[in-house]
């Protein structure tokens, strides 16, 4: 275990470092002046030297990407240049929302997932089963922007069980917050649960077709018994796979829903500061959300070790 646990551990770190190379090279190759931008159009160019100074961007590139990532190291960020905050206060903030509604959508989607995945499954072929990949089907192909107006229309403007958008704040109080946070965790858990259903249901049918399932059918054990006992965790590698997936998409996703419901979360922060040129904001929040994806799916892989013994002896 200790040997897979450092294999996989070394590529998360590999991966990070390719990660932060690309994310610094890609900001210096887009077009547009952070200082310009900063100063208006109209600045001159002894006030936008001086700027570009004072940031630092003067600065050989390879000098800015070493001082970046020993910032890092250390959870020095530096400062927004548009805002002249710490970085770590603008991330931080942007964080009490974006995680939150992102584990939210997780959670419902596995659950949607699950209850739809194996209920179709094991009323394979029978109506119940063709309904719900029909709907599943359907749910796939509703983007998500779409489906959040639609929401904000029934449940916020017609119900008004939900608020239109807006966040209150955790100090508010925990009900208030969770509230506002709902439609935009169903808008995002709604494609991805309805896609990880249907690689449930294919997961499970498939490991229903394997002779140890058969045989302990021919034992006598019930079909739910099986389902539970035998089918359910060897079907699980391929679900935990687009889970882990599934966590980064609804991340990036949550850059869309934010914008609809006006909610300050890391979508919002990273598409202000892209259009300020805040580069150093940028960099910081894209490295965050590659970091989160790569720990997301070094612990999916910790999981499958779990789940199947079987791949710890393969990797050493």
């Amino acid at each position: 275990m200790s040997v897979f646990f450092v294999k996989r551990f070394m590529t998360l770190l590999a991966t990070l470092f390719g990660a932060s190379v690309v994310i610094f090279l890609v900001m210096e190759i887009l077009p547009g002046d952070p200082a310009l931008v900063i100063l208006g159009v109209d600045a001159t160019p002894e006030a936008t030297a001086a700027l570009t100074k004072e940031l630092g961007l003067d600065r050989p590139a390879l000098e800015r990407y070493f001082t970046w990532i020993s910032g890092l190291l250390v959870g020095e960020l530096g400062n927004s240049y548009a805002y002249k905050v710490p970085v770590t206060e603008l991330i931080s903030g942007a964080l009490k929302i974006t995680f939150p509604l992102a584990i939210m959508s997780m959670a419902l989607s596995v659950i949607l997932a699950l209850v739809i995945g194996l209920y179709a499954a094991a009323h394979h072929n029978k109506a119940s089963d063709v309904t719900l990949m029909g709907i599943s089907q359907l749910g796939i192909s509703i983007p998500n922007f779409w489906l959040a107006v639609l929401l904000v229309l029934f449940f916020a403007v017609n119900l008004r069980w939900f608020p239109p958008g807006g966040f209150p704040g955790w100090e508010e109080g925990f009900w208030p917050a969770v509230r506002s946070l709902v439609l935009p965790a169903v808008a995002l858990a709604t494609v991805q649960g309805a896609m990880l259903a249907r690689i449930t249901r294919s997961s499970v049918l498939e490991v229903y077709r394997e002779d140890f399932v058969r045989t302990a059918r021919a034992k006598g054990v019930s079909r739910q018994a099986t389902l539970w006992g035998h089918v359910l965790r060897n079907a699980m590698i391929p679900v935990l796979t687009v889970m882990g997936i599934q966590f980064g998409n609804l991340l990036v996703g949550t850059v869309i829903a934010e914008n609809v419901f006006h909610l300050p979360g890391l979508g919002s922060t990273v598409l202000k500061a892209i259009n300020n040129r805040d580069i150093i904001v940028v960099e910081n929040v894209v490295l965050l959300l590659a970091a989160i994806v790569v720990i997301v799916n070094f612990f999916v892989d910790i999981l499958y070790a779990v789940v199947d013994p079987r791949l710890k002896a393969h990797d050493i």
